[in-house]
């Protein structure tokens, strides 16, 4: 199937890729994305957030910017702080109308990312989902356990919730700030606050690649443990402390 037409944004955009330890992934991951984003948008940028990389992410990336290395902006966790604090720590460094972010493990093509903006004329939040996961058969698992009691605890019914590859315009951010999660429940809380928020919310479905390079490091047991607990963590402290804003257009009085 033939790539879709890019679909220009009408504004700036950002795109934010959280990385560990991710040096043999950056030529491709990074020289494809600015590939992408050149005909998304004329003004963007690539925010990379480093979690505490121990070889040569960061300078990878750059080499990989090419002359477009005045668009790349790079925040450094001294040590790693997990994958819903990098996330979030790109997302509030953003400053764009539309801002995207998408793992730096190679597993997404950026290409994919013209699939997303077709879907910002009439959407709020674009989000893929992953066609054929190619990750082993016990992370399929934990992941279909997860994504259920999402549903119970959270009312929000979307397919792959974990799926890291996601394109939202400035509402959104608006809408859901302060973000709280600091794990990988950052997903579901950006659909909570957006469905919550009268947000308008579209799915398209993407590949998912074989990791080629670097090391796998989700699906521990310790780590699931933790997301598990803090499902429940994150559900007290929304209703605790965020309310959903008024988005509603005030009708004039003389109408």
């Amino acid at each position: 199937m033939a790539e879709p037409e890019p679909v220009p944004l009408d504004g700036s955009l950002t795109l934010v890729i959280p990385v560990h330890n991710e040096a043999a992934n950056m030529p491709r991951v990074v020289g494809r994305s600015v590939a992408t984003l050149a005909q998304l948008a004329s003004s963007w940028e690539i925010v990379l957030v480093d979690d505490g990389s121990t070889d040569e992410t960061v300078t990878a990336a750059r080499r990989a910017m090419g002359d477009q290395a005045s668009r790349l902006r790079v925040i450094a966790h001294p040590h790693k702080l997990g994958y819903g604090v990098t996330v979030a720590d790109g997302l509030r460094a953003a400053t764009t109308d539309y801002v995207a972010f998408m793992d730096g493990d190679g597993q997404f093509d950026p290409a994919d990312l013209t699939s997303l903006a077709a879907l910002m004329p009439t959407a709020d939040l674009a989000a893929g989902w992953r066609r054929r996961r190619a990750d082993p058969r016990y992370r399929l698992v934990i992941a279909g356990v997860f994504n259920l009691l999402v549903r119970v605890l959270y009312g929000v019914r979307v397919r792959d919730i974990d799926c890291g590859l996601k394109l939202m315009d400035r509402t959104v951010l608006d809408a859901a700030a302060p973000l709280l999660a600091r794990s990988a429940l950052l997903n579901t809380e950006l659909y909570f606050k957006a469905k919550r928020s009268g947000l308008r919310v579209s799915q398209v479905p993407v590949p998912h690649y074989p990791r080629v390079a670097g090391v796998r490091s989700g699906a521990r047991l310790i780590p699931i443990l933790r997301a598990i607990r803090d499902l429940v963590w994150l559900r007290l402290r929304l209703s605790r402390q965020w309310r959903a804003p008024s988005l509603a257009v005030p009708v004039p009085e003389n109408l």
